[in-house]
Protein backbone atom coordinates (compact mmCIF):
# COMPACT_ATOMS: atom_id res chain seq x y z
CA UNK A 1 0.00 0.00 0.00
CA UNK A 2 1.21 3.50 -0.81
CA UNK A 3 2.43 5.29 2.30
CA UNK A 4 1.03 8.64 3.42
CA UNK A 5 4.49 10.11 2.99
CA UNK A 6 4.49 9.10 -0.68
CA UNK A 7 1.03 10.58 -1.19
CA UNK A 8 2.06 13.89 0.37
CA UNK A 9 5.23 14.08 -1.70
CA UNK A 10 3.22 13.40 -4.85
CA UNK A 11 0.67 16.03 -3.89
CA UNK A 12 3.37 18.71 -3.98
CA UNK A 13 3.36 18.27 -7.76
CA UNK A 14 -0.21 16.96 -8.11
CA UNK A 15 -2.37 18.73 -5.52
CA UNK A 16 -5.38 16.53 -6.30
CA UNK A 17 -3.46 13.53 -4.91
CA UNK A 18 -3.99 14.92 -1.41
CA UNK A 19 -7.61 13.76 -1.62
CA UNK A 20 -6.34 10.21 -1.08
CA UNK A 21 -5.04 11.23 2.33
CA UNK A 22 -8.45 12.62 3.23
CA UNK A 23 -10.18 9.41 2.18
CA UNK A 24 -7.72 7.38 4.23
CA UNK A 25 -7.84 9.32 7.52
CA UNK A 26 -10.95 11.52 7.59
CA UNK A 27 -12.98 8.94 9.52
CA UNK A 28 -10.44 8.72 12.37
CA UNK A 29 -10.00 12.50 12.61
CA UNK A 30 -13.74 13.11 12.35
CA UNK A 31 -14.49 10.59 15.10
CA UNK A 32 -11.89 12.17 17.40
CA UNK A 33 -13.29 15.63 16.69
CA UNK A 34 -16.84 14.49 17.45
CA UNK A 35 -15.73 13.07 20.79
CA UNK A 36 -14.00 16.32 21.66
CA UNK A 37 -16.45 19.00 20.45
CA UNK A 38 -19.64 17.12 19.53
CA UNK A 39 -20.99 15.92 16.20
CA UNK A 40 -22.29 19.31 15.11
CA UNK A 41 -18.93 21.07 15.34
CA UNK A 42 -16.85 18.08 14.26
CA UNK A 43 -17.36 18.77 10.56
CA UNK A 44 -15.77 22.21 10.90
CA UNK A 45 -12.81 20.76 12.80
CA UNK A 46 -12.35 18.07 10.16
CA UNK A 47 -12.47 20.55 7.28
CA UNK A 48 -10.07 23.00 8.92
CA UNK A 49 -7.67 20.21 9.89
CA UNK A 50 -7.28 18.99 6.33
CA UNK A 51 -7.18 22.52 4.92
CA UNK A 52 -4.27 23.35 7.22
CA UNK A 53 -2.63 20.02 6.43
CA UNK A 54 -2.88 20.74 2.71
CA UNK A 55 -1.35 24.17 3.11
CA UNK A 56 1.47 22.85 5.30
CA UNK A 57 2.08 19.55 3.50
CA UNK A 58 5.49 20.74 2.39
CA UNK A 59 6.63 20.72 6.03
CA UNK A 60 5.56 17.11 6.67
CA UNK A 61 8.45 14.95 7.91
CA UNK A 62 8.82 12.34 5.17
CA UNK A 63 10.66 10.05 7.62
CA UNK A 64 7.21 9.03 8.90
CA UNK A 65 5.23 6.66 6.69
CA UNK A 66 1.93 7.53 8.39
CA UNK A 67 0.55 11.07 8.48
CA UNK A 68 -2.06 10.22 11.11
CA UNK A 69 -0.10 11.54 14.15
CA UNK A 70 0.62 14.75 12.22
CA UNK A 71 -3.08 15.12 11.38
CA UNK A 72 -4.10 14.46 14.99
CA UNK A 73 -1.70 17.18 16.09
CA UNK A 74 -3.30 19.68 13.72
CA UNK A 75 -6.79 18.64 14.83
CA UNK A 76 -5.80 19.04 18.48
CA UNK A 77 -4.66 22.62 17.87
CA UNK A 78 -7.85 23.40 15.94
CA UNK A 79 -9.95 21.99 18.79
CA UNK A 80 -7.98 24.01 21.32
CA UNK A 81 -9.29 27.16 19.64
CA UNK A 82 -12.84 25.95 20.26
CA UNK A 83 -12.61 25.77 24.04
CA UNK A 84 -16.22 26.87 24.56
CA UNK A 85 -17.61 24.12 22.36
CA UNK A 86 -15.32 21.54 23.97
CA UNK A 87 -16.44 22.59 27.47
CA UNK A 88 -20.07 22.04 26.45
CA UNK A 89 -19.18 18.59 25.11
CA UNK A 90 -17.46 17.66 28.38
CA UNK A 91 -20.59 18.63 30.28
CA UNK A 92 -22.65 16.44 27.97
CA UNK A 93 -20.25 13.52 28.49
CA UNK A 94 -20.36 13.95 32.27
CA UNK A 95 -24.17 14.00 32.18
CA UNK A 96 -24.33 10.77 30.21
CA UNK A 97 -25.20 8.01 32.66
CA UNK A 98 -24.73 5.02 30.39
CA UNK A 99 -22.24 3.72 27.87
CA UNK A 100 -23.40 1.75 24.85
CA UNK A 101 -22.34 -1.87 24.88
CA UNK A 102 -19.79 -2.70 22.16
CA UNK A 103 -20.98 -4.86 19.29
CA UNK A 104 -18.35 -7.52 18.79
CA UNK A 105 -20.31 -10.02 16.74
CA UNK A 106 -18.24 -11.44 13.92
CA UNK A 107 -14.99 -10.12 15.40
CA UNK A 108 -12.59 -12.71 16.76
CA UNK A 109 -9.45 -13.02 18.85
CA UNK A 110 -7.33 -9.94 19.40
CA UNK A 111 -9.77 -7.78 17.42
CA UNK A 112 -12.47 -8.53 19.98
CA UNK A 113 -10.10 -7.64 22.82
CA UNK A 114 -9.29 -4.38 21.07
CA UNK A 115 -12.96 -3.43 20.85
CA UNK A 116 -13.45 -4.27 24.52
CA UNK A 117 -10.39 -2.24 25.54
CA UNK A 118 -11.65 0.79 23.64
CA UNK A 119 -15.09 0.41 25.26
CA UNK A 120 -13.44 0.26 28.69
CA UNK A 121 -11.42 3.39 27.92
CA UNK A 122 -14.56 5.20 26.77
CA UNK A 123 -16.38 4.22 29.96
CA UNK A 124 -13.44 5.41 32.08
CA UNK A 125 -13.36 8.78 30.32
CA UNK A 126 -17.09 9.24 30.79
CA UNK A 127 -16.87 8.35 34.47
CA UNK A 128 -14.07 10.84 35.08
CA UNK A 129 -15.20 13.50 32.60
CA UNK A 130 -15.40 16.35 35.10
CA UNK A 131 -11.93 15.59 36.48
CA UNK A 132 -10.42 15.22 33.01
CA UNK A 133 -11.89 18.54 31.93
CA UNK A 134 -10.05 20.23 34.80
CA UNK A 135 -6.67 18.76 33.85
CA UNK A 136 -4.14 21.20 32.38
CA UNK A 137 -4.68 21.41 28.61
CA UNK A 138 -1.36 19.75 27.81
CA UNK A 139 -2.13 16.77 30.05
CA UNK A 140 -5.69 16.45 28.75
CA UNK A 141 -4.57 16.57 25.11
CA UNK A 142 -1.97 13.86 25.76
CA UNK A 143 -4.47 11.63 27.55
CA UNK A 144 -7.15 11.94 24.86
CA UNK A 145 -4.76 11.31 21.98
CA UNK A 146 -3.88 8.09 23.78
CA UNK A 147 -7.40 7.06 24.86
CA UNK A 148 -9.49 8.35 21.95
CA UNK A 149 -6.92 8.82 19.20
CA UNK A 150 -5.45 5.37 19.94
CA UNK A 151 -1.93 6.72 19.35
CA UNK A 152 1.28 5.25 20.74
CA UNK A 153 3.61 7.32 22.92
CA UNK A 154 5.86 7.92 19.93
CA UNK A 155 2.94 9.03 17.75
CA UNK A 156 1.67 11.38 20.46
CA UNK A 157 5.14 12.89 20.65
CA UNK A 158 4.96 13.59 16.91
CA UNK A 159 1.42 15.00 17.16
CA UNK A 160 2.27 17.39 20.01
CA UNK A 161 5.85 18.07 18.92
CA UNK A 162 7.34 17.08 22.28
CA UNK A 163 9.87 14.43 23.35
CA UNK A 164 8.59 10.92 24.08
CA UNK A 165 9.78 11.34 27.68
CA UNK A 166 7.40 14.28 28.04
CA UNK A 167 4.50 12.14 26.85
CA UNK A 168 5.38 9.48 29.43
CA UNK A 169 5.63 11.97 32.27
CA UNK A 170 2.30 13.56 31.38
CA UNK A 171 0.46 10.23 31.19
CA UNK A 172 2.05 9.02 34.42
CA UNK A 173 0.98 12.24 36.12
CA UNK A 174 -2.57 11.88 34.81
CA UNK A 175 -2.73 8.26 35.98
CA UNK A 176 -1.63 9.28 39.46
CA UNK A 177 -4.31 11.96 39.59
CA UNK A 178 -7.13 9.78 38.32
CA UNK A 179 -6.18 6.48 39.96
CA UNK A 180 -8.80 5.45 42.45
CA UNK A 181 -10.79 8.62 41.88
CA UNK A 182 -14.39 8.14 42.89
CA UNK A 183 -17.40 9.94 41.43
CA UNK A 184 -16.63 13.60 41.01
CA UNK A 185 -18.35 15.85 43.52
CA UNK A 186 -17.25 19.18 42.14
CA UNK A 187 -14.40 19.60 44.60
CA UNK A 188 -10.97 20.93 43.92
CA UNK A 189 -9.13 17.62 44.18
CA UNK A 190 -7.38 16.48 41.01
CA UNK A 191 -7.70 19.85 39.32
CA UNK A 192 -5.11 20.93 36.84
CA UNK A 193 -3.95 23.83 38.94
CA UNK A 194 -1.89 21.68 41.28
CA UNK A 195 0.68 20.68 38.66
CA UNK A 196 2.11 24.13 38.06
CA UNK A 197 5.82 24.68 37.86
CA UNK A 198 6.64 21.24 39.28
CA UNK A 199 5.05 19.52 36.29
CA UNK A 200 6.96 21.78 33.94
CA UNK A 201 10.25 20.90 35.62
CA UNK A 202 9.43 17.19 35.40
CA UNK A 203 8.69 17.47 31.69
CA UNK A 204 11.82 19.46 31.00
CA UNK A 205 13.89 16.84 32.83
CA UNK A 206 12.32 14.00 30.85
CA UNK A 207 12.71 15.89 27.60
CA UNK A 208 16.41 16.49 28.18
CA UNK A 209 16.95 12.85 29.09
CA UNK A 210 15.36 11.67 25.86
CA UNK A 211 17.22 14.18 23.73
CA UNK A 212 20.55 13.30 25.32
CA UNK A 213 19.89 9.58 24.87
CA UNK A 214 19.09 9.99 21.16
Amino acid sequence: MTTDSTIIRRSLQEPSAFAELFERHSAAIGRFAAQRVGAQAAGDVLSETFLIAFRKRGSFDAAWDSALPWLFGIATRVIHRQRGQEARQWRAIAASATVAEPHTGGVAGSATERVEERADAEAAVRGLAARIERLPARDRETLLLHAWGDLTYEQIAVALQVPVGTVRSRLNRVRRKLAGAGPDRGGTAATGRETGRGAGREEESNGRAVEQGA
